[in-house]
């Protein structure tokens, strides 16, 4: 019988294809899909990110935490999700409310929480893209402090004054952005930021409108892009001047700052966390290619007051409030309804159906034990430590704090409404109901049926069920044999 590549790069038997439950688009070869996973964990957040986090949170200290989060918490939660979604070859909408009905507002959460962080992580793109179309000039404007926008305190070289600042600091802030005092001084829209807004957003349109079809031929490009610009920034960065301190800085940490660990936990989740949302967005029209195109569209236009003279404050916000409170929240929840409520030991059970393998002893106590006793620590700690956004110098007011909230809570409300969604549909009694919503499938009957036949391996199950639903004795002869 003929073979066909799966989703991740394996064969599977072409008699699947007849049994259009288990269809969806798939890669067409496994560097496919290691490329577009490496470019998740690899990419613009390494760049800007983490450098930024790095220095704000005690240089070296921060790695510490960093690569402590790593190992047991974000390659476990990215190998649970990845069983997740291949056993139940859903995206994360559909994937937790077959697991965990009772917080199926989890995976509409994550992908709100995707969309969200999309309409302002494209604004840094944009920035990009503007600085790319300005060094096409000769010299660059900003090499020197002979330019309209620069101020009496620019200097063309680094020093220790607070009251002065680099020609390549003002560009930023008085050429690109054009930026006011504060977010309450919202600014005219910067046209030519908008106009690279919308030049993004096409680019990205044209790469994920077909899928996996064209998705899985740009990972080629940027999945490997990445490693290329990190070095070449670390060999022009070791040669500038004061790079040495810069390098002391990373290296000897500030132990002090290792209290603070959320921001090593957030870096570390956003990727494993939010990245397969989108996906799912695609399945829910004939025509994915207008669906991606109005979703374009829309978060393009959720994008404009990161374009205004006001852009980088509006942003500043945004991420506070989305790549952190969110993604805490959301963590949290995600962990509880899969490994406590579905449990560390069926999703073994899981992966050994699919792979003939079970996990190894270190994922098991990691998704039993650590990653839930971690979350928990890290969601109190982060409400205890929690301080309002701010801008270099500048404190957000009130209002804006506000503002800030309710973006948090565009994503994090979907976790209470599916709980109350979910038992209201489901019959019996509140108890009755309470215990069905944390059974799996309970929503969804077809989904009981085995992997096999759902598209998945061939292998036959371990254990045959048989039904106790209709009594032999009510069927006909041949029936019953």
């Amino acid at each position: 019988m003929a073979e066909r590549p799966d989703e991740f790069g394996g064969q599977k038997s072409e008699r699947f294809d007849m049994d259009k439950r288990g269809s969806r688009p798939t890669w067409s070869r496994q560097i496919e899909f290691t490329l577009a996973g490496v470019g998740s964990a690899v990419g613009l957040g390494n760049i800007w990110r983490f450098p930024y986090l790095c220095f704000r949170s005690g240089g070296g200290a921060f790695l510490v935490p960093y690569l402590l989060m790593l190992v047991v918490l974000g390659i476990p939660l990215l190998h649970m999700e990845l069983t997740v979604g291949q056993y139940t070859k859903r995206g994360p909408v559909h994937a937790l409310a077959q697991f965990c009905p009772l917080l199926k507002g989890v995976g509409i959460a994550s992908a709100a929480i995707s969309f969200i962080m999309c309409t302002y992580y494209n604004v840094v793109i944009t920035w990009a893209l503007y600085y790319l179309f300005s060094s096409f000039q000769d010299p660059l404007p900003w090499e020197s402090c002979n330019n309209t926008w620069n101020t009496p305190n620019c200097t063309d070289h680094a020093t220790n004054g607070s009251y002065s600042s680099t020609a390549s600091q003002e560009f930023f802030r008085y050429k690109m952005l054009q930026q006011t005092g504060g977010i309450e001084e919202a600014g005219a829209i910067r046209w030519e930021l908008f106009l690279i807004l919308v030049l993004a957003w096409i680019l990205i349109y044209l790469c994920i409108f077909k899928g996996t079809q064209s998705t899985g031929k740009v990972v080629y490009v940027t999945a490997l892009l990445p490693y290329v610009i990190l070095v070449a920034l670390l060999i022009n960065n070791v040669q500038l001047p004061g790079a040495k301190r810069g390098i002391n800085f990373f290296i000897v940490p500030e132990w002090d700052k290792l209290l603070s660990v959320e921001f090593a936990m957030v870096e570390v989740m956003v990727t494993s966390l939010t990245d397969q949302s989108n996906q799912h967005l695609l399945k829910l029209f004939k025509r994915k290619e207008l669906l991606v195109l109005v979703v374009c569209g829309i978060a393009c236009l959720l994008g404009i007051p990161n374009v205004t003279q006001a852009g980088i404050y509006v942003f500043q916000l945004m991420d506070h409030y989305t790549a952190i409170v969110s993604i805490v929240f959301l963590a949290f929840f995600e962990v509880v309804g899969v490994c406590w409520l579905y449990g560390a030991s069926r999703l073994s059970d899981n992966l050994e159906e699919m792979t003939g393998k079970r996990p190894n002893i270190f994922f098991r106590l990691c998704w039993q034990i650590v990653a839930p006793f971690l979350i928990t620590v890290i969601l109190i700690s982060s409400i205890i430590q929690f301080k309002p956004a701010r801008y270099e110098g500048y404190v957000f007011p009130p209002w804006a704090q506000g503002l800030g909230w309710l973006i948090a809570m565009a994503s994090v409300i979907w976790i209470p409404l599916g709980t109350v969604h979910t038992l209201w549909v489901l019959p019996g009694s509140f108890v009755q109901k309470l215990k069905l919503s944390i059974t799996p499938y309970a929503l969804n009957e077809t989904s009981k049926m085995p992997y096999y036949e759902r598209g998945g391996s061939a292998r036959q199950p371990a254990v045959a069920v048989i039904s106790t639903a209709v009594r032999l004795q009510d069927k006909l002869p041949n029936q019953a044999n």
